[in-house]
């Protein structure tokens, strides 16, 4: 049997992304954290890990991977994570999308994507 332990998602400053992905996802460091590496997971529940780690490089424009958010509100939420520091990207959106592309402070895009009920926590 094998399970994913951590998301590891690269960034440039370990306190910044710390502060923005605890608020945005309501998670917590797991330790504290080291000035390269922090594991941060859910302050209540269960959940995955994410990883954070401190990278050289800016993020890609065109990443392979991405985090898809899933909310129950999807407008709310993204609101919600701009004021934390996210940003809008600009997007070709399909005319029935149902999810918004934003960027953390570092550059990394991830989605918020209107979930309804599969949104609940685990």
């Amino acid at each position: 049997m094998i399970r994913i332990g951590s998301i590891v998602w690269g960034v440039r400053d370990i306190p910044r992304a710390v502060a923005f992905w605890t608020e945005a996802l309501g998670y917590r460091a797991l330790r504290e954290p080291d000035v390269d590496w922090a594991l941060l997971g859910p302050s209540a529940g269960r959940g995955p890990q994410l990883a954070l780690k401190l990278v050289g490089s800016e993020a890609n424009p065109s990443p392979r991977h991405h985090l898809d958010l899933y909310a129950s509100d999807r407008e709310a939420e993204a609101a919600r994570l701009v004021a934390l520091g996210a940003a809008p990207v600009d997007w070709e959106y399909e005319d029935d999308a149902d999810y918004v592309v934003l960027a953390d402070p570092d550059g990394n895009r991830f989605c918020v994507v209107d979930a309804g009920e599969k949104a609940a926590p685990v």
